[in-house]
């Protein structure tokens, strides 16, 4: 299966072009763009000096930012970006600043990490709990922290002694989506006995794990359901946890996509059969018995 991009490509290839220009001489065009991502993600990129084109800010927004500021995701990104970060525009959460004339280091990969602006805000969440299982710390007790990332679905966060356990839930659109679901989730179930060292993946619809039962946002209904990942601390160690916090951020748009492409395929599959169906009828339509026929004397009659 595709496992999406989650550097955001529109920003990508608006900063590679002008990087590209910059570093050639050229005259780089001015940039003024707005990118809804995911999740109500919104990127803004633009000049923030009319008279200096090589100067462009990236700003984020996010719906739940102030759940992420819980976690110090304002430090986080500080640390990670440093002196790219400036003052926070208008309307944004946080702004990054790119001087085009001075790329630092490999190009490619600082122009990957300013896409990834969106997976880094959230990896302060993940990194905070996989650093507190690592610790083994006080204040561990395993009682989990609530992000509404979309207005009726939500993701919970724990870290325990021996894992760290995140759930998703999921509101799906109407029967059909339920029903695939739950076989596609089913497979990820499956999949750990091919593979012992994946996560553990539990599904649970209608109602969250006992658990989240204490929480008023745990939506239940038939069209309701719940993926819990079991994350053992060979997934988050230093080797590993980048890759974990790139796979998972972003699994429910994965699962969406997945259900939608799938569905896509049912269709075209149906409408290719339907259409073969109708070329098998039209072969066994009977000859038009009233076609006009002559005797051997010539005379014409139309048999009845």
């Amino acid at each position: 299966m595709i496992i999406l991009e989650f550097q955001n490509r529109i920003v990508a290839e608006a900063l590679r072009s002008r990087v590209a220009t910059a570093s050639s001489g050229g005259k780089v065009k001015d940039v003024d763009i707005t990118v809804a991502d995911f999740d109500g993600i919104i990127y803004h990129v633009g000049n923030p000096n009319p008279e200096d084109k090589t100067l462009v800010t990236v700003s984020i927004k996010f719906d739940y930012w102030h759940q992420l500021a819980e976690h110090d995701v304002d430090g986080f990104i500080k640390n990670l970006y440093g002196d790219l970060v400036t003052d926070t525009e208008d309307g944004y959460n946080s702004t990054l600043l790119v001087n085009l004339a001075s790329i630092p280091g490999d190009t490619e990969a600082f122009i990957g990490k300013i896409a990834s602006f969106k997976r880094n805000c959230l990896a302060a969440l993940y990194k905070k709990y996989f650093d507190l299982q690592a610790s083994g710390g006080a204040g561990m007790d395993g009682s989990p922290s609530l992000i509404r990332y979309r207005p009726e679905e939500t993701m919970f966060i724990s870290a325990h002694r021996d894992r760290v356990t995140v759930v998703f839930s999921t509101k799906f659109s109407d029967e059909d989506d339920i029903t695939i679901g739950k076989l596609f989730l089913q497979e990820f179930q499956e999949a750990r006995k091919e593979n012992q060292s994946a996560p553990q993946v539990l599904f649970k619809h209608k109602s969250p794990p006992s658990e989240l039962s204490k929480f008023s946002e745990a939506l239940t209904g038939d069209n309701v359901g719940y993926v819990t990942f079991v994350l053992f601390p060979r997934h988050i160690d230093a080797k590993n946890a980048e890759n974990t916090i790139d796979l998972i951020h972003g699994f429910r748009t994965y699962l969406h996509y997945h259900l939608k492409c799938l569905k896509a395929y049912l269709h075209m599959r149906m409408r290719a059969q339907a259409t073969s169906f109708l070329k098998v009828l039209n072969r066994a339509k009977p000859e038009n018995e009233t076609k006009q026929k002559k005797t051997f004397a010539g005379k014409s009659f139309v048999r009845k």
